[in-house]
């Protein structure tokens, strides 16, 4: 593709006046080839217009700037001035990629919780109605069975056109993503038109640093997004709802438990039955609907209200809607794993004090006949992670079992007696069995009925850090080892 027809929709001053084939766009100088665009990005610790001239030496035939260069470019290279080179590299990447979003049903969704379970209940609901579907967030780019680690929650621009691409490639008809509010700010999302945009809650985070100056820049990046959307769903019960989605084009669907929404939730209440816990509730307004939900928690409610009023806008069926979030589930969040047994097995990522609480708090509501938390602490880490994780679940655990996490460059044993040290302030009782998978064939092989067990620590990830090097470690196939004699 030429590259003034990569630059149709950006705003640009000529330098050198070429107009070469462009064979790829790249804004990382080490992975330049013959014939690609160089996009010099400003990032919090490098700036691309140094290696500019790298870039060149490697076959860049065009270089994008937003800063003057420290050399002096040969006339065969073109340079093309731009005041916002990452709004550059999004509409360079949406024609590149022949505009992905006109070929597939689209919902991004912003909000400081539930951009995760959201996108999951979505994409199940998609599945279930026969739309083979992608998503890009927290935990990665994953579609067709595979996924693709990331960086960010919502990765560069780049990455998302051509991974849309890839998805309609692989047979995909749906695209959900999750958006959050430095991928607004930095203009990763540029160029996209959205079906529908989704705003969940907005809350304190990502203040400070290199995030956002203040709570103010916070909900002006996230309102971004609905100025993008066909379609607008939000929570009526989120005292921001209206300043969010401002730049909505369409009247806004509103939906949560206050009467004056359109799409109303009652009669919530907590499932716990023969291995499945969840939260069943009941619609009004624009959909009547009983459904059960297949992840713990009443906050799920709110995520699942989300998801509904997400896919109102499609032909959808009721059926697809109610058997999809009995479905849905987010690899490593709260993930139940089925047992033979009657007693509810989780994965959890929880890896720190707070994250713990949060779910064996929620947990502790279904009155288990006995919550057991299994879990250890990352090596090369602050000591106090340790002390106050095992403090937490000496308090809230019916039994800990202490075990290895990502122990890097520390001894197991070492990490293990500072959780224990936490542990021994409460009346919590432990027991420490320092291999992770005879942990777990530990709590497998000792489950009573009732019983609900936590597997805290891993989540999502697949492997497991010792002395540097990372070694493959699942623990979904580790349970189907031990559940099949191995």
């Amino acid at each position: 593709m030429k590259l003034k027809d990569l630059l149709v929709n950006v705003n640009y001053t000529v330098i050198n006046d070429i107009n070469p084939e462009i064979s790829d766009i790249i804004y990382d100088s080490r992975k330049v080839f013959d014939g690609t665009a160089f996009v010099c990005l400003k990032g919090y610790a490098a700036d691309g217009h140094k290696f500019a001239e790298m870039a060149v030496q490697k076959g860049a035939t065009a270089l994008i700037i937003s800063d003057e260069l420290d050399f002096e470019v040969p006339q065969s290279i073109a340079v093309i001035k731009t005041d916002d080179t990452r709004k550059a590299l999004a509409l360079m990447s949406v024609e590149f990629f022949g505009h992905p979003d006109e070929e597939m049903y689209t919902v991004a969704i912003t909000g400081t919780k539930g951009k995760t379970t959201t996108t999951a209940m979505i994409a199940e609901i998609f599945e279930q109605a026969g739309i083979k579907t992608g998503t890009i967030g927290t935990l990665g780019i994953v579609y067709d069975g595979k996924t693709v680690k990331t960086d960010n929650t919502t990765p560069e621009s780049y990455e998302i056109q051509k991974s849309m691409r890839d998805m309609i490639n692989a047979g995909c008809k749906a695209m959900v993503i999750e958006a959050s509010s430095i991928g607004l700010k930095h203009s990763r999302l540029a160029g996209l038109n959205f079906d529908v945009g989704v705003f969940t809650n907005f809350s304190d985070d990502h203040i400070g640093g290199v995030e956002h100056k203040d709570m103010a820049e916070y909900l002006y990046c996230k309102s971004l997004l609905f100025g993008m959307c066909r379609f607008t769903a939000a929570n009526i019960d989120d005292a921001n709802w209206k300043e969010i989605t401002k730049n909505s084009s369409s009247p806004v669907l509103t939906f949560g438990f206050s009467k004056e929404a359109e799409l109303v939730a009652k009669n919530d209440h907590l499932l716990s039955d023969n291995g499945f816990i969840g939260v069943h509730f009941e619609t009004e307004g624009i959909k009547t609907l009983n459904v059960d939900v297949g992840i713990p928690g009443k906050f799920n409610v709110y995520n699942a209200l989300a998801a509904i009023a997400a896919v109102s806008f499609f032909d959808i069926d009721d059926s697809a809607i109610i058997n999809g979030l009995k479905a849905a589930k987010v690899k490593g969040r709260v993930e139940p794993v089925t047992v033979p047994g009657n007693y509810t097995l989780l994965i959890d990522y929880a890896h720190n004090a707070l994250s713990m609480e949060n779910v064996l708090t929620t947990l502790r509501q279904y009155n288990p006949n006995r919550l057991i938390t299994m879990f250890g602490a990352g090596g090369n880490r602050p000591k106090v992670r340790r002390y106050e994780m095992g403090e937490v679940s000496g308090k809230l655990s019916d039994l800990s079992v202490i075990t290895e996490d990502n122990s890097r460059f520390e001894d197991v044993m070492d990490i293990i007696e500072d959780i224990k040290t936490g542990i021994n302030k409460t009346d919590g009782k432990y027991v420490v069995v320092p291999n992770r998978k005879e942990a777990i064939r530990y709590c497998i092989e000792n489950a009573q009925d009732g019983d609900i067990i936590v597997l805290a620590g891993k989540g999502h990830e697949d492997y497991q850090e010792i002395k540097g090097v990372k070694y493959h470690m699942d623990e979904r196939e580790l349970i189907q080892d031990i559940l099949c004699g191995r």
